[in-house]
């Protein structure tokens, strides 16, 4: 067995930092409120309109957000409400985490910040509408539709709103795009594209269309009234009955070792490694095979053992199939012994493609305040060899984490980090 701590000493132009954090959830819209309520295990879980349960951001609008977060700066308020005012809803959310990052940052983005984007078919809902809109007033329709339907105006808006022009672009892949963006992000900055990298992942919009088609298909859980909505999503418990539907946006601000030393920078976590596999087959199952290769390509590149990770953030839907073949997962690579794991999805609902860059914020989240927020839901585990957490939170303290997102289409990836 390798000594603890063990992980691949990399020179500073190569390791890769996160230097601040944002999110943006029905829990909260700052980090320490949204670490205080992943530990209390409160749920932002309720019962939309159409009588689904869901975690929505009612009630966010741009101008509520910049009066409540920039107060003490009229004019980027103004700034961010005359770029991002008439944008569809994920570019607005994407502008105010990305603006909050770098804020909490201090840094001023420029000529050698990126821009990735996490997701693609963002904007779903804002399509839905235009289009029904269209069919009863073909006259009303907007030019500007031309842009806000496409997923690049989200990194347009990013970019204006910050300042950031180095290389951008969208990182599309499902449920795993969150995860997929940081993995680039920190490709990016080893190899030297960028001094910094804005990983931003917006809200993921469904139209009634899509959320109907998830229920069809089995994945997403209608809930069937005899639970209270918050209850209805249960990750690792023998009465799973599918994902809930989550919308939050986060952002992640990365960069070399060597240039947050040279500016003093605050220091979240370090990403250790990162893997990425396929399955090579098309379609919403799952493979234990994929997921497993993923998740020790992670463990190679940063050269740990699988006893040196301290902590699990599963990607854990609630999905019947799913959860078991992650679980089976985790018992072949972390062996009986696993670490402690949970699921953040039965708080923040499943983000989509905001998912994997939401689930390491809470995992950074978790590493600051020592402990491990609780699986909420949990009444019969499906399998006890898993350290699975609990019904309320555990003092823990996390040296070392991996947290996965595992998409439809057979996309697998998997992110390590470490506490600062």
């Amino acid at each position: 067995m390798r000594p603890r701590d063990g992980a691949r000493r990399r020179p500073d132009h190569e390791r890769v930092l996160v230097t601040s954090a944002s999110v943006l959830s029905p829990l909260a819209e700052e980090l320490d409120g949204f670490t205080e309520a992943l530990l209390q295990g409160r749920s932002g879980v309720c019962l939309a309109e159409e009588k689904t349960p869901a975690a929505w951001l009612h009630g966010f609008t741009l101008d509520g957000w910049c009066a409540r977060n920039l107060a003490d700066d009229p004019a980027g308020a103004t700034g961010l409400r005359a770029t991002a005012g008439r944008a569809a809803p994920p570019a607005q959310t994407a502008a105010c985490v990305a603006v909050q990052a770098l804020r909490a940052a201090g840094l001023t983005a420029g000529p050698r910040t990126g821009v990735l984007v996490a997701g693609s078919n963002l904007a779903l809902d804002h399509q839905a509408r235009t289009v029904r809109g269209f069919q009863r007033r073909p006259g009303a329709l907007r030019a500007s539709y031309a842009l806000t339907h496409l997923d690049i105006d989200t990194v347009g808006t990013v970019s204006e709103v910050t300042g950031a022009c180095a290389e951008g672009w969208t990182v599309g892949g499902g449920s795993a795009s969150g995860s997929l963006a940081v993995i680039q992000a920190a490709r990016m900055l080893a190899s030297g594209w960028v001094d910094h990298c804005l990983v931003v992942a917006p809200m993921a919009e469904l139209s009634d269309t899509e959320r109907e088609a998830f229920r069809r298909a089995g994945a997403m859980s209608s809930g069937d009234g005899s639970r209270a909505p918050h209850e209805v999503c249960r990750p690792f418990d023998a009465d799973r009955s599918g994902f809930v539907y989550g919308q939050a946006a986060a952002a992640l601000v990365m960069e070399r070792a060597d240039t947050a030393r040279g500016r003093d920078a605050p220091v979240l976590a370090e990403v250790l490694g990162c893997g990425q596999r396929l399955d090579a087959k098309r379609g919403t199952e799952p493979s234990s095979t994929g997921q497993v290769a993923a998740i020790r390509a992670a463990l190679a590149d940063a050269g740990c053992a699988p006893e040196e990770v301290d902590y699990i953030n599963a990607h854990a839907t609630g999905s019947v199939l799913g959860d078991e073949i992650e679980a089976q997962s985790l018992r072949t690579v972390f062996g009986t012994a696993t670490p402690p794991v949970n699921s953040t999805k039965p708080l923040v609902g499943h983000c989509l493609s905001a998912a994997g860059a939401v689930e390491i914020v809470a995992t950074m989240a978790q590493m600051r305040a020592g402990a491990c927020h609780p699986n909420p839901n949990l009444d019969s585990p499906i399998d006890d060899r898993l350290g699975l957490v609990g019904r309320t939170a555990v003092e823990h303290r996390i040296r070392t984490a991996l947290s996965s997102s595992f998409a439809f289409g057979g996309i697998n990836a998997s992110v390590l980090i470490r506490a600062a």
